[in-house]
């Protein structure tokens, strides 16, 4: 199947600037496809390339398998939802969706039918009449969630449309908006820097760091296997540290850090060198019952509601680590100041190589 949206080495400057550098990937018609990174990394940059508000220096760009180059937004199978809703105060919830529509000059039949299948996907029927000063946060979002796609634009496009919602709001808007992707499908192109957000709803997900692309992968597998140290470190809670490798048998590398030794299981070992590995929290084990690699004293126990992260101070080392473990009502399990056995199974380490 042909990519509803396909960039080839695009690149964006502004002025000595260069915002997006080379930036390659394709969006599988009928996906939920993120642009995820931190701010100023030139994921904005690249919807607004894709919806003609920005235009690439080089590079193509293409929708729907045509080339975009010269073709004005309004002339582009996309449409966009923004972080601010931008509804019109004085229109009720249905006269705002039909915006659009009364813009194309629609006949009067085929407005009210797009209007009411429009705001029935969002779970807004019953406060079509409503103005936007009588509706919250999420049903704003809503509203103008269904503004864009009752135009039924082949590529939606959304710009942290959640940034403004409270976490509670924001997590329950998450699940609808995968919904109503799964329903109408349509293509969405998602921007966000909260991973957690484009974790939970995503196909795929592109990872940007300074204007370039740092991986492309369903969200497993970028949490399980980061390319970079920097999507290691971006993706989840991750212990990061500088270490040591040399070669160990056909599968594994072994690992020398601060007074820490062991073997990773890394399918091939690495070539002998200095670089960095990752350890994320939920995949150290406190006193195991076997393969314990160190011993550590509990120099915090911090609840965070559905876990407790414990920050360890490594014996004969300086090494500090997190470990996560999860609530299970029954009460933080170690306290400050306690010494804990501390494991973790062979193919946990993520290793990267410097340079």
């Amino acid at each position: 199947m042909d990519p509803d949206v396909e960039l080839v080495a695009v690149t964006k400057a502004f002025g000595g600037f260069v915002a997006v550098r080379e930036v390659s990937f394709s969006v599988p018609r009928g996906s939920f496809f993120s642009l995820l990174g931190p701010s100023g990394c030139g994921k904005s940059t690249t919807l607004r390339m894709i919806a003609g508000l920005e235009h690439p220096d080089s590079g193509r760009l293409l929708v729907g398998g045509r080339d975009m180059a010269g073709v004005a937004p309004y002339r582009r199978p996309t449409n966009m939802v923004f972080q601010r809703w931008a509804l019109f105060p004085h229109m009720t919830a249905a006269e705002n969706v039909a915006f659009g529509l009364e813009a194309e000059r629609r006949p009067r039949g085929e407005i009210r039918q797009r209007v009411a299948d429009a705001l029935a996907l969002v779970g807004l029927a019953a406060l079509a009449a409503r103005k936007p000063g009588q509706l919250s946060g999420g049903q704003m979002q809503r509203v103008a969630l269904a503004r864009a796609l009752v135009k039924r634009p082949q590529v939606l496009l959304l710009d942290e449309p959640l940034g403004a919602l409270d976490l509670k709001l924001r997590l329950q808007m998450q699940l609808e908006l995968k919904r109503i992707q799964r329903e109408v499908g349509t293509t969405f192109v998602y921007v966000t820097h909260d991973q957690a957000e484009a974790m939970t709803m995503s196909d795929r997900i592109a990872v940007m760091h300074e204007g370039r692309l740092e991986q492309l992968g369903a969200p497993q597998e970028i949490y399980d296997r980061p390319a970079t140290r920097f999507v290691a470190g971006f993706i989840g809670n991750a212990n990061i540290l500088a270490a040591d490798f040399s070669p160990d048998g056909p599968d594994g590398t072994l690992v020398r850090a601060e007074g820490l030794a062991f073997r990773a299981r890394t399918g091939v070992p690495l070539p002998a060198g200095r670089g960095h590995l990752m350890l994320r929290y939920e995949r150290l084990r406190l006193n195991p019952a076997e393969g314990e690699r160190a011993r550590a004293v509990v120099r915090d126990a911090i609840f965070t509601g559905s876990a407790v992260h414990y920050v360890l101070g490594v014996e004969g080392s300086p090494i500090e680590l997190i470990a996560e473990t999860p609530y299970d009502g029954s009460g933080v399990g170690h306290r400050r100041g306690e010494t804990v056995g501390l494991g973790w199974d062979e193919a946990a380490p993520r290793l990267f190589a410097d340079g």
